[in-house]
């Protein structure tokens, strides 16, 4: 992986190499300058050149090994994952994993082995007998609407999920999951979809990074783009940080400007 954007000046020093987890994992650090307890939100996403986030109803056909890489990286850097209930079903997630190379740097950052997921749901329509919810190594979060079915909270709870409301009726209040999750110690946070999810989350002006691979493939069809859902009024304007090269896959790193 080769960094394109932006170049080293003269005189600098040598950044660690980027093909290894580590070396993505200081290139992608949540910042340190943020008081603590303030959270932050990162998404990561992958689109083709087109501007689909799917090809064939998943996103893991537009994906390549060091998308994966990257996408291993950025999970092992958070503390608290944050999907939708239909992407959960749609690419079968399971719980994020405890990584080795991982273990001393989330142990000094006070982390657990692993993040937690959190899924975004206003109807608890979930499988609760998966490994998302059976094995996971940190408790997963159901984030729902105070309307959300009794039926369906018990089963959550029965499950081991720790339930929390962030919305009035059957709605999900995206500016109050950011706030209740910080709240349970969940500041390093990474959203990863799907699209009408995100949207949503942007809309509401809480994300403050988006972390967008560029498949070099084009998929035509009538896929949602990596957002597909309300507007962002007025357009966000966000900066570019990096842009990393591999196999005509690009990695872009954009924060609120």
């Amino acid at each position: 992986m080769q960094r394109l954007f932006p170049r080293p000046g003269p005189g600098a020093r040598p950044e660690p190499a980027l093909d290894g987890v580590l070396g993505l994992a200081d290139a992608y650090a949540y910042p340190a300058d943020r008081p603590a307890g303030t959270p932050y939100l990162r998404a990561n996403m992958v689109g083709s050149l087109d501007g689909a986030a799917r090809a064939d109803g998943r996103s893991a056909p537009l994906s390549s090994p060091a998308d994966m890489r990257l996408f291993g990286t950025l999970r092992a850097l958070a503390d608290l994952i944050l999907v939708g209930a239909e992407t959960v079903r749609q690419e079968g997630y399971r719980p994020a994993r405890a990584r080795d190379a991982f273990a001393a740097r989330r142990a000094a950052a006070g982390q657990p082995p692993a993040a937690a997921i959190g899924v975004v749901s206003r109807r608890l329509d979930l499988d609760f007998t998966a490994p998302l919810f059976a094995d996971p190594v940190v408790p997963t979060l159901v984030l729902t609407g105070a309307g959300a079915p009794d039926r369906a909270l018990a089963a959550a709870r029965a499950a081991g999920a720790r339930v929390v409301v962030t919305g009035e009726g059957d709605g999900v209040d995206p500016v109050r999951v950011v706030r209740e999750v910080a709240a349970l110690g969940f500041t390093r946070l990474l959203h990863e979809g799907g699209p009408r999810i995100l949207a949503q989350f942007a809309a509401a002006d809480v994300l403050d990074e988006l972390c967008l691979t560029l498949s070099p493939l084009l998929t035509g069809g009538d896929a949602p783009r990596i957002m597909n859902g309300p507007g962002v009024v007025p357009p966000a304007r966000f900066a570019p940080v990096s842009v990393l090269e591999e196999d005509g896959f690009l990695f872009t790193r954009y924060v609120r400007a």
